[in-house]
C-alpha cells in the first residue's frame, strides 16, 4: 500500500453502518474484558501475557473488518458516442416530376436526386448508423437504425413515387408521427448518440389541411437538414400508373405521355419546389436548408465539413470507487485463530 492509498483510507462498513458499529462496539468490550480478566486472574491463572495480546487481537481486528476499511480510487472509462443519421425521403407524385440537378447540368427526376443525396449521406457519415423513412400518402419506418449501409443503398435504389391513384395531395408533415416515434426510442436506446435528421422533399405542400409543425423533433435532434431537389421554374407531373418498376420511367419525353392535370384549367398541372416551406421546417428543428441543383451536391457541401463534428467520440469520463481493503487484516485474523486453536488444542491434552 503506498503513500497515496493510506491518504484515502476510509471505513465504508459492508453490512452498513448501524449493524457495522454494533459489532466493532461489541468487539472492543471483548477486548477490553479480555484485558480486564487478565490483570484481576494474574497469578491465579495460567493465561500468558502473549495470550491476553493475541486475544485482544483478534476482537480488535474483528471490530475493523466490521467497519470494512476501504480505499477511493479513481477510475477513467471511456463512452463511444457516434452517429445516428435519419433520413426522410418525399415520395409523392411530384418527386417524379424531371426538372431537379445534382452537381451538374444534367435533368433528373426530383426522386433520383434525393437518391443520389442519400447515397452521397452513406459516404459523409462513415462509421454511423442509419435509419430510413418514406413519406406520400402515408409515412413508414422502412429502415430501422442499423450500421448496414448497404440496407440505405438498396433502399434508397427501391424507392417509387407513389401512383397517382392513390396520391391525397403533398402533406409534408406526414412523417412528423413515425419520426417521432424513432428518435425517442433512437434517443432512449443511444443517449450518448449523435442524432441528425435529413429531410427531403421538393416542398410543395398542396393538401387542404394546414401543415404541423415540426418543433417537437427538435428535442431528440443534435442537427437537422431539410434538403430541397427540383427547380423554381417547376414542371408538369406525369401520371404514375401502379406497378412502375423504375423512378427512371417517371420522366416524361413521349408524345403520348399523361399528365396531371390541373382541375381549375383542366390543363396539366405545374410543380415548383418550394424552398420557403423546407426553410420554415428546417427553422423548426433549429437546423438548415439546402437546395440541391447545378452547383450543390452533398459531399461538396457544407454538410461534408459539419459531418466532421459528428465522429465517433471518446468521451472519458473519471469516477471514484470504494475498494475493501480487507485481505492484509483477514490474513492476520486467520493467523492469530490458528494460533489461539493451536494454544486450545495444547492445554486440552495437558489436562487430560
Amino acid at each position: 500500500m503506498n503513500l497515496e492509498n493510506l491518504m484515502t483510507l476510509r471505513f465504508n462498513p459492508a453490512l452498513g453502518w448501524p449493524a457495522g458499529i454494533a459489532i466493532a462496539l461489541i468487539m472492543i468490550g471483548f477486548a477490553i474484558a479480555v484485558v480486564a480478566t487478565h490483570r484481576r486472574r494474574k497469578g491465579e491463572s495460567d493465561e500468558t501475557l502473549w495470550a491476553c495480546i493475541r486475544r485482544c487481537a483478534i476482537c480488535i481486528i474483528i471490530a475493523l473488518l466490521a467497519l470494512t476499511p476501504s480505499t477511493v480510487a479513481s477510475t477513467t472509462s471511456r463512452a463511444v458516442n457516434t452517429t445516428d443519421v435519419v433520413i426522410a425521403t418525399d415520395v409523392t407524385g411530384s418527386m417524379a416530376v424531371a426538372d431537379a440537378q445534382y452537381g451538374s447540368s444534367k435533368t433528373l427526376t426530383r426522386l433520383d436526386a434525393a437518391k443520389k443525396a442519400i447515397n452521397d449521406l452513406t459516404g459523409i457519415y462513415d462509421d454511423s448508423s442509419f435509419a430510413a423513412v418514406h413519406f406520400g400518402a402515408n409515412a413508414t419506418l422502412d429502415v430501422p437504425l442499423t450500421p448496414d449501409i448497404g440496407a440505405i443503398h438498396n433502399w434508397a435504389t427501391g424507392l417509387r413515387t407513389e401512383p397517382t391513384a392513390v396520391s391525397a395531395g403533398s402533406n409534408l408533415d406526414a412523417p412528423i408521427d413515425p419520426l417521432l416515434v424513432t428518435l425517442k426510442q433512437m434517443r432512449a436506446a443511444h443517449p450518448h448518440d449523435k442524432i441528425v435528421l435529413y429531410y427531403i422533399s421538393d416542398g410543395e405542400q398542396t393538401s387542404a389541411g394546414s401543415r404541423r409543425t415540426f418543433s417537437s423533433l427538435r428535442a431528440y435532434l443534435d442537427d437537422a437538414f431539410t434538403l430541397a431537389v427540383g427547380s423554381t421554374q417547376g414542371g408538369r407531373i406525369p401520371e404514375v400508373k401502379a406497378g412502375l418498376t423504375d423512378s427512371s420511367s417517371d420522366q416524361p419525353g413521349t408524345g403520348d405521355q399523361d399528365w396531371v392535370k390541373d382541375p381549375a384549367t383542366g390543363q396539366p398541372g405545374i410543380s415548383k419546389m418550394d424552398k420557403k416551406n423546407l426553410s420554415a421546417i428546417a427553422d423548426e428543428m433549429s437546423g438548415k436548408c439546402i437546395v440541391l441543383d447545378r452547383s450543390h451536391r452533398l459531399d461538396k457541401s457544407s454538410v461534408a465539413s459539419v459531418s466532421k463534428h459528428f465522429r465517433d467520440v471518446n468521451t472519458p469520463k473519471r469516477r471514484k470507487r470504494v475498494m475493501p481493503l480487507v485481505w492484509p487484516l483477514s490474513i492476520v485474523l486467520a493467523l492469530a485463530l490458528t494460533m489461539e486453536m493451536g494454544s486450545w488444542l495444547t492445554n486440552s491434552r495437558r489436562l487430560l
